[in-house]
């Protein structure tokens, strides 16, 4: 018996940037991982997967990650996706600056 699908979000890096950011439903990159598409259908996943790589452009090594519905949008599930939301961690720069102010 197959296992069910779990939902992905599509997530890369910001080619010039180096930020964390996420593909939402209408094609734009966002650094916040609420914004991001949840993708409930593994075909789907696929084929924004494949739109995601070919914007070379505008990020680089894009994937799926694991994500579950929440109540302001899609949640990480793994613990690497939860820190990869917070932004660098051997300084404060990007997110966690603008945190702190």
């Amino acid at each position: 018996m197959s296992r069910p699908y779990i939902p992905k979000v599509v997530t890369a890096n910001a080619l010039l940037e180096g930020d964390v950011v996420y593909l939402t439903a209408d094609d734009r990159w966002t650094r916040h991982h609420h914004e991001a598409e949840l993708v409930e259908d593994e075909a789907h996943a696929q084929l924004r997967l494949l739109h995601a790589a070919a914007r070379k452009a505008e990020v680089v090594g894009p994937y799926l990650a694991d994500a579950k519905a929440g109540p302001d949008g899609p949640e990480p599930i793994h613990f690497r996706e939860v820190f990869r939301t917070r932004g660098p961690s051997n300084y404060r720069h990007g997110k966690q600056e603008a945190a702190a102010l």
